[in-house]
């Protein structure tokens, strides 16, 4: 059943500027949503998308961010980069009907939509085509030696070769180690510019701090871990990201020294070893790639799927550019 009415939704279904937007408010909101995601707290759309927007139902009883950028005179909306989710955000249940009056309600000066929704939100409308995204999870309630008990032969044979190198965790990796290493290993990969990753780096230094797994119904906060040689050389790295019962695998850095010895597989085992038996969850954010896929089952994640969605109202021949 729909959490508010579509009638109310024509109503008090507002479009606010950033300028207007009640930041204390959206974060609240954010908070304590059903499908609360550390990706659409302020403090992280106003480093990766700095100006963003919103559409806001009453008195933020639902939200969702617009991120948007302009080109070419023309104004679009985007999914900034490292933030992996999107969308309508609320404590109700979010319905097809309430998704599109949402959809509806975005200005048409964005002529242009390429963003992501969450998994809170319908995979099906009647009025947008809606495309389907990849996603794991791996719930960290079970102890250590149930968790392992359940990792791939892969999994299994890469953490033999890691113990063998003498590779160790760390948790005294720096956030701009990782950055680094991610900016060098994605930047002819990807279309990623060296202003994102200063953001990001930036971001995440604001976030980092020494609370623990209990604080991860407050604000975001955030932790770097990685796996060092004998030479203390990172040789795999990640930014986790904490909130709503979540620790977000957000940011990767590999060194290409540590593939053959199982560094990235090592540096997950030792995060689950960290944090098992707790209430969290493990987010690896999904990919389309079939490796990652495999690299992310192995360690005994499941699978879910959100929607994205993409229109194009750009003018010829403009639009088939794009």
């Amino acid at each position: 059943m729909s959490f508010y009415n579509v009638k109310v939704v024509k109503v008090s279904l507002r479009y606010l500027s950033h300028q207007a937007i009640d930041l204390g408010k959206w974060d609240q909101c954010i908070s304590g949503a059903n499908n609360g995601s550390v990706y659409a707290y302020s403090s992280l759309l106003d480093h990766m998308s700095p100006g963003w927007d919103a559409l806001i139902l009453g008195d933020y009883q639902a939200v969702m961010p617009l991120t948007w950028k302009r080109k070419l005179m023309f104004s679009y909306l985007c999914q900034p980069a490292f933030l992996a989710e999107g969308g309508v955000f609320s404590s109700g249940t979010i319905a097809k009907d309430d998704l599109e009056a949402f959809l509806h309600a975005i200005p048409a000066r964005f002529r242009l939509w390429e963003f992501s929704l969450n998994s809170g939100n319908p995979l099906k409308t009647d009025q947008h085509d809606l495309a389907q995204r990849v996603n794991y999870l791996l719930p960290l309630d079970k102890p250590y030696e149930t968790a392992r008990n359940s990792y791939s032969e892969n999994v299994a044979r890469n953490l033999v070769k890691a113990e063998k190198a003498g590779l160790r965790y760390s948790k005294e990796v720096e956030v701009v180690e990782v950055t680094a290493l991610a900016q060098k290993q994605l930047e002819k990969l990807t279309n990623l510019k060296q202003e994102d990753f200063r953001r990001f780096a930036q971001l995440c230094e604001a976030l980092t701090s020494p609370r623990t797994a209990s604080s991860t119904q407050g604000q975001p906060f955030a932790l770097a871990r990685g796996i060092l040689n004998q030479d203390n050389q990172v040789l795999a790295s990640a930014i986790f990201l904490f909130s709503h019962s979540k620790a977000y695998y957000a940011l990767v850095g590999n060194a290409p020294e540590g593939r053959s010895m199982g560094a990235s597989h090592l540096l997950v085992d030792r995060f689950i070893h960290e944090f098992a038996g707790t209430e969290l969850t493990l987010d690896f954010e999904g990919s389309d790639i079939p490796s990652l896929e495999r690299f992310y089952q192995g360690f005994g994640a499941h699978k879910i799927v959100y929607p994205a969605v993409r229109l194009n109202r750009l003018p010829w021949p403009i639009k088939w550019l794009k």
